[in-house]
């Protein structure tokens, strides 16, 4: 009987108890506000524990293939490293994010580190890329080297020379820059260099093919519009995929894998297309392109 009481007593104590933990929870929840229409909703690409939203493709490599294991998660970081038995053999490596954007932000800090494999182009020396706009990775050839795509082009300084980053450079593509059709391969930004192993973010803003900016420090360094398919500078590609004049309004995001070691702390998108219906639920006053199939009204 004694045990049953003190069960009986526990039991009646621990309802009004409850029952206060729940309005409390009411109340709270109640107090939170909607997210303002302003606020930005940055997606993080990674999150350090896999790469399950990320696809592989080396030049040589069915898609899917991490050759040698070279695109690799650890400590948080999404990277690309090299086995010290590792010799470069012209396997250019792309890593492709699932979604495509066609009006978006994107936001990556990253950072060089070690030496280059062995046999990789002078060139490639402290050199990866945000490539914008690519054509989808299940039409990428065998062994095609580059995706056509637009190449926000990463680059580490030497510790002594001049050599800026988030330069432009156009693997299959045509710009046009200073109101001019640009066909050569790459052209310089006019950011700063950065030398050694430190931490560096740029940036991009894509409008479809109207405008492409590329950012350093909340500077533009460098912005150019109206891409479109053409001007070569990649090999072993479908020709089905390659449409030549074709414009680029919209694609897929990868990194690259070239001959020498990088750690990606974050990359991030901002997409800036979507519900512009100020009566729906998920409307954003940032949005610059329209898609209202994507609108929530309940």
């Amino acid at each position: 009987m004694t045990i049953l009481k003190n069960t009986t007593f526990t039991f009646r104590a621990l309802v009004p108890a409850a029952a206060l933990l729940f309005m409390f929870l009411l109340v709270l929840s109640c107090s939170e506000e909607p997210k303002s229409a302003d606020q930005e909703e940055w997606v993080a690409m990674f999150t350090g524990a896999n790469y399950d939203d990320w696809t592989p493709k080396f030049a040589g490599y069915e898609l899917g293939v991490n050759h040698n294991n070279r695109f690799v998660y650890q400590d948080s970081l999404l990277s690309v490293r090299y086995a010290k038995t590792d010799t470069f053999k012209g396997n250019f490596g792309h890593l492709f994010y699932k979604q495509k954007f066609s009006h978006y932000k994107l936001r990556a800090t990253y950072r060089f580190v070690g030496e280059q494999m062995t046999n990789g182009p002078a060139w490639a020396f402290r050199n990866n890329g945000l490539m914008l706009h690519c054509q989808e990775p299940a039409t990428l050839g065998l062994d095609q080297d580059f995706p056509i795509s637009l190449e926000l082009q990463l680059l580490g300084g030497d510790g002594t020379h001049e050599r800026t980053t988030a330069n432009l450079c156009t693997p299959g593509t045509n710009v046009v820059l200073n109101d001019s059709l640009f066909t050569t391969h790459c052209v310089n930004s006019t950011s700063k260099t950065y030398h050694g192993d430190q931490w560096v973010t740029a940036e991009a803003l894509v409008l479809g093919d109207s405008l492409v900016q590329h950012i350093m420090d909340g500077e533009v360094v460098l912005e150019f519009k109206s891409p479109t398919i053409g001007g070569g500078n990649i090999s072993g590609y479908n020709e089905s995929a390659y449409e030549e004049g074709k414009p680029l309004e919209e694609g897929y995001i990868s990194i690259q894998a070239e001959s020498h070691p990088i750690d990606f702390k974050s990359i991030e998108v901002l997409n800036l297309c979507g519900c512009m219906d100020e009566k729906a639920k998920n409307y954003k006053s940032y949005y610059v392109k329209a898609d209202n199939t994507t609108c929530i009204y309940e």
